[in-house]
């Protein structure tokens, strides 16, 4: 799978249908972005059981203020629809690779268990 394009009307579904989904917040003016964008992409095609999703903050600064983009690129990357990672900063092939590895290996049954742990003791204060 290429990247796809991700927008504020695509994003729920683009999380609800795909198990593990990294989001390329980018500018056409940003030099690092331009540097990490022939990265994310030879990535994206070595994963095609990913979704791999770009969001032009300019385009869709709604996107990228609920998000809280405060500079670019920023990768932010979901798996069944829980964020494990939100980080600016353009990374190089190899650790975009062991980023995507890492993720894959997580056991999820006990992410999910420290979330719900979580937002329990924030209803709890």
């Amino acid at each position: 799978m290429a990247t796809i394009k991700l927008t504020m009307d695509t994003l729920d579904d683009v999380l609800e249908n795909n198990d593990i989904v990294l989001i390329d917040f980018w500018a056409e003016w940003c030099g690092p972005c331009k540097m990490f964008g022939p990265v994310f992409e030879k990535s994206s095609e070595k994963h095609t059981d990913i979704a791999f999703a770009k969001v032009d903050t300019e385009e869709d600064q709604q996107l990228a203020a609920a998000f809280g983009i405060q500079s670019i690129p920023t990768l932010a990357i979901f798996r069944e629809k829980i964020m494990l990672y939100k980080q600016p900063g353009a990374l190089p092939e190899q650790a975009l690779e062991d980023l995507i590895k890492q993720v894959q290996e997580l056991d999820m049954e006990k992410i999910k268990a420290e979330v719900e742990a979580q937002k329990q003791e924030a209803a709890a204060e």
